[in-house]
């Protein structure tokens, strides 16, 4: 049995049985951080925090060799960076739909066609429970709906040449837009 084997066959039970959840009054937006007794396939027994957070769609919008994204300011870690739009999907909500509603209000952009899954991942399987979906649309065109007020970002083209070389330099914050954007670049060398 190989150590991968045994992790997958092994028990784990739950010593917190009331898990913290967290929501905010402007949105439906839940977080939950669960407390795992872990015994490890060794035999080391240790606490295992799981963090859930809500599903989020991402969207890569792409027309004329040139991709939507927000130049945004992120307090979290304090510095700005290109991001694709995108946020949290909503209970029974399809995760093309809530890319293409973030994209609209965030970007007044409306993507046009149904799109197509680009990738799905995982960000931090360590520790959260978080699944990204990614969806590519090859077309956009202006809306007149008014912003989200909450999302200050400025909506922008950027060459899609121009996406290694700012994922090198740190310029894409996030890892649905570093993930996503790479992936687009990587099925277009194909």
């Amino acid at each position: 049995m190989t150590p991968a084997d045994a992790w997958a066959t092994h028990d784990v039970t739950t010593v917190w049985s009331a898990p913290l959840t967290v929501t905010t009054d402007d949105d439906d937006a839940t977080m939950r951080v669960d407390l795992h007794d872990v015994t490890a396939p060794e035999g080391d027994r240790f606490d295992y925090p799981v963090v859930h957070l809500p599903s989020v769609a991402v969207a890569v919008v792409v027309r004329d060799e040139q991709v939507l994204v927000l130049r945004t300011y992120r307090y979290p870690v304090g510095r700005y960076g290109y991001e694709l739009p995108g946020g949290g999907v909503d209970p029974g909500e399809d995760p093309a739909v809530a890319a293409a509603r973030e994209t609209a209000e965030e970007t007044g952009w409306v993507p046009v066609g149904p799109g197509r899954p680009l990738i799905t991942f995982q960000p931090l399987p360590g520790g959260v429970v978080s699944t990204v979906h990614v969806h590519l649309w090859t077309d956009a065109q202006r809306s007149d709906a008014p912003l989200d007020r909450h999302e200050p970002g400025l909506a922008q083209w950027l060459p899609v040449a121009d996406v290694v070389r700012l994922a090198a330099a740190g310029e894409l914050l996030g890892s649905g837009t570093l993930v996503g954007l790479l992936q687009y670049v990587a099925e277009r060398r194909v």
